[in-house]
């Protein structure tokens, strides 16, 4: 039973690595940590790329628990939980 509960903890550990692990995804932490509140075409905007690329990124990212999504009346807006506040700060320490 010990081995089954390790077993799923490393698989959570990875997909929060796995939610990281992306240039552009520590940039839409960052620029979240500025900017809380932002929809997927506003994050596409600021960071000059395709809003197709910055969706599958963000579902990724909040698969991993790192953003979580709220619905205003015309969009859904992003902003990071405190999972992402923690690995944000764990990749600064790592430059």
């Amino acid at each position: 039973m010990k081995i089954k509960m390790k077993k799923l903890e490393y698989k959570k550990l990875e997909r929060i690595i796995k939610g990281v692990a992306n240039h552009r995804r520590i940039q839409i932490l960052e620029l979240l940590q500025k900017e809380p509140e932002l929809s997927v075409q506003e994050i596409a905007n600021n960071l000059n790329s395709e809003m197709k690329n910055i969706s599958a990124h963000i579902n990724k990212m909040a698969i991993a628990g790192l953003l979580m999504k709220r619905s205003d009346s015309k969009s859904i807006r992003h902003k990071l939980t405190k999972r992402g506040n923690v690995i944000l700060k764990f990749v600064r320490m790592l430059e």
